[in-house]
């Protein structure tokens, strides 16, 4: 059985919305900072348990080359997909790097609204009979109960996009919700003891299918989380360093790079 209480290192390789920051044309003094905390990737995160060496992706956005690249990832042995919106799997084609050095399929993780877009976008990597070096997915289907990936223990935690299911993710005392503007109350009981919740928080006014930042810090309040921190972040929130000096204690907004 997994060991619950093993270890954990997460490391954000992006904290951006789907147009990332800096915005592509924009002159906004968001995407025209210098600061490095300003600069975000498309929302993902890297979860590995240092005492055996498992390493899994949750989500694979189109940045999922250069992130891996960037943490110098050399193992992958899942990965685990929110739902089927561009900026969180376009970049799955790349797994045929750890095809190759793995020697071995990845176990793809997700739901059938989930499949069913990866089969239309990805349609050449489940082709019969297989064209030579394309990626090699081995899909497994879930729903809001818990399942093991690489060994490893995932609990559901299911919510809304502006009424699209969206699934957030908890292993161990670690939760991650990207892309949420509801959690159902029989869901937030999944979020009870926890040491680090992450929350999508997309700008300060409201928006039709994100949490903005007042009702994340609110949701993190509720659960008791020891810390909380803000991931999928638009340019419209507004200067990393400015924001995370007014929001409450154990609370931050994260960055790319970040490693707990």
């Amino acid at each position: 059985m997994p060991d619950p209480t093993a270890p954990l290192e997460v490391t954000f390789l992006g904290t951006g919305t789907s147009q990332g920051v800096p915005m592509i044309g924009c002159p906004c003094d968001i995407c025209a900072s210098t600061d490095p905390h300003d600069k975000r990737l498309r929302s993902s995160v890297l979860l590995r348990w240092p005492q055996d060496g498992t390493t899994i992706i949750i989500d694979t956005g189109p940045d999922f080359r250069y992130q891996m690249l960037r943490e110098k990832v050399d193992r992958l042995d899942a990965v685990l997909l929110t739902h089927s919106h561009k900026d969180h799997i376009a970049g799955l084609d790349d797994v045929r790097a750890f095809n190759f050095l793995q020697r071995k399929r990845m176990p793809v993780y997700c739901t059938a609204e989930t499949e069913e877009a990866l089969r239309r976008e990805f349609a050449y990597a489940f082709k019969k009979p297989s064209y030579p070096g394309v990626p090699q997915i081995d899909l497994h289907l879930i729903g809001n109960a818990a399942f093991e990936a690489a060994g490893k223990s995932f609990i559901p935690i299911r919510t809304l996009h502006a009424g699209m299911e969206v699934f957030g993710f908890r292993t161990g005392n670690f939760a991650y919700i990207t892309d949420a503007n509801e959690i159902p109350e029989k869901e937030l009981g999944k979020l009870r003891n926890l040491d680090i919740l992450v929350l999508n928080a997309l700008r300060q006014e409201s928006h039709i299918s994100h949490f903005t930042l007042e009702e994340a810090v609110r949701i993190g309040q509720q659960t008791g989380a020891k810390r909380v921190y803000f991931t999928h972040i638009s340019h419209q929130m507004g200067l990393h360093a400015e924001i995370n000096a007014q929001l409450p204690e154990n609370t931050a907004l994260a960055h790319d790079g970040l490693r707990l």
